[in-house]
């Protein structure tokens, strides 16, 4: 993967090209991407990721970074839908792996009228250059190849998701470890 310091580094440069900003995938859709790393590194990725915004996003800009913490959204959901406290319950009555469905459930996962799509409607404007974060959070309720696919049809704006793992351009490695069904619609934002 190379060293993450200088990966990094190349984000920036890359997301001002006008090439990122155009390019389209396979069937001309917005350009989808994603930025693999080694697990060990997420926390230096979130504060790289915070910096980059605040260094892009106070400055007068033609784009905007808009990061979507994956797991930051779902608890927003079930809490605005007033679930929470029943999942905690749940979750000490039955343990976390019984939580998934009842997750999937509460957020319409994959159906019309999917609650996470929806959040990404209504939140990303022209201007935005598109992070999801919090992969590894929402594992197993959420892969990222899932929200890839739904998320394809309605954001029309470049997206980057940070990947703690391995993408070799179709096969998703959450963690290195944990096969997720392959996706081959995304760019490797850094080789």
């Amino acid at each position: 993967m190379g060293n993450i310091y200088e990966r990094l580094d190349k984000i920036l440069p890359t997301i001002k090209e006008k090439e990122f900003q155009e390019k389209r995938g396979l069937g001309n859709e917005v350009g989808f991407h994603i930025f693999d790393y080694e697990p060990k590194y997420e926390l230096l990725v979130r504060e790289y990721i915070e910096d980059l915004k605040e260094k892009i996003n106070k400055k007068s800009s033609d784009i905007y970074i808009r990061e979507f913490d994956l797991y930051e959204i779902i608890i927003k959901i079930i809490e605005d839908k007033g679930y929470l406290e029943k999942l905690f319950k749940m979750e000490k009555e039955k343990g976390t792996d019984k939580l998934v469905k009842p997750i999937k459930s509460t957020l319409r996962f994959t159906q019309k009228n999917d609650l996470i799509v929806d959040y990404f409607k209504k939140n990303v404007k022209e201007e935005d250059i598109v992070f999801i974060t919090g992969v590894g959070k929402v594992w197993p309720a959420i892969r990222a190849h899932t929200i890839l696919n739904n998320l394809q049809p309605v954001v029309k704006v470049p997206v980057v998701m940070f990947f703690p793992g391995k993408y070799s351009g179709l096969e998703l490695h959450l963690f290195n470890k944990i096969k997720d069904e392959n996706y081959y619609r995304a760019f490797r934002l850094i080789e």
